[in-house]
């Protein structure tokens, strides 16, 4: 909707994690130092946490795709709450096994063997394991004694990272789970970019489908834009997918920090009264009163594009029957 009126080729605040948007402030580029530590070490856990939203999942993506296939077969999972037995069947398909056996000794054999034939070739396994507060005690437990598997006297062939919300923190920390913890080789905590960082976070974003300066964003927008989104990447997303709506309805090439604080409190809004199901009051019902605003908006938009469309189609057909007698009254 909004990318043809500010001639970008896609949207650039997408909420999907996308490594071609990865973004090096000092807190991602500290993360991804630890993982290609990690990578060096060739052993051990990596623990990366960070709050909802604050690109982690970008993160692990954007490592994928610079990691060389030749070296290092990597399997990407995102765990929901899985037993240990469930877990390993999830490990033993990303890495590619199919026909698995029912029984647990059986996945571990071909677990077994899928890393002994990787090591033959040269190269070792990566599991990467994404929301990783999901996992129960058991199946840490299983991805523990994964790391205990040996190829002869070599290096090990298995190795995990693993990514998750500030919880999981509190959840490797269990007594039981000091085996573990001691085979933990890196540790990082993902925090907020800061203002300048965020700043910069919104123009490379744009930058990456094409922006060449319009909308324009003043210091004082981003100023905002920080303000409202803490420094979260995806609150910021969120945020300027919003802004670039709102400027397409209003065709803005300018963003004020009052466009900005429009649009925030817009969401919080909706956020807090109808998102939540709350009872009617002024919150709530100001909440409707700004999505039927903007509902009604975009459908005099939708008109006007139809009626735009049905005149072309018509100018269309005028053009082509002209063509049609020109051709029949040649010689």
């Amino acid at each position: 909707m909004y990318t043809s009126f500010y001639k970008l080729r896609a949207e650039p605040f997408l909420l999907t994690p996308d490594e071609r948007f990865y973004f090096e402030s000092s807190v991602h580029s500290q993360a991804m130092a630890h993982l290609t530590y990690g990578l060096k070490r060739g052993e051990g856990f990596i623990v990366i946490t960070g709050d909802v939203g604050a690109g982690k999942t970008t993160l692990v993506k954007r490592l994928i795709a610079t990691i060389d296939p030749s070296k290092i077969v990597a399997a990407h999972v995102v765990t929901t709450l899985l037993s240990g037995h469930d877990l390993l069947r999830m490990v033993a398909a990303a890495f590619g096994l199919r026909d698995l056996p029912a029984d647990k000794s059986g996945i571990l054999l071909r677990l077994q063997e899928f890393f002994d034939a990787t090591h033959r070739e040269g190269r070792r396994a990566l599991l990467i394991v994404d929301e990783a507060q999901n996992l129960s005690e058991g199946a840490l437990e299983e991805l523990r004694m994964l790391s205990n598997f040996q190829v002869q006297n070599a290096a090990p062939p298995f190795q995990s990272f693993l990514v998750g919300q500030p919880q999981f923190r509190r959840i490797i920390a269990h007594p039981d789970l000091e085996q573990l913890r001691q085979r933990v080789i890196a540790s990082y905590h993902l925090g907020p970019m800061n203002n300048l960082e965020s700043g910069n976070y919104v123009l490379h974003r744009l930058k990456q489908v094409g922006w060449t300066g319009d909308p324009s964003f003043p210091m004082s927008t981003i100023d905002a834009i920080h303000q409202h989104t803490g420094g979260i990447p995806r609150r910021i997303n969120t945020l300027g997918n919003r802004l670039l709506i709102l400027g397409y309805l209003d065709e803005l090439h300018a963003f004020s920090a009052d466009d900005v604080n429009r649009v925030a409190a817009d969401l919080a809004n909706e956020n807090d009264a109808v998102d939540l199901g709350g009872p009617a009051g002024p919150a709530n019902d100001q909440a409707l009163a700004n999505q039927t605003g903007v509902a009604a908006r975009l459908d005099d938009i939708e008109g006007r594009l139809a009626k735009q469309e049905a005149f072309t189609r018509r100018a269309a057909a005028i053009i082509q029957q002209f063509l049609t007698f020109i051709s029949s009254e040649a010689p």
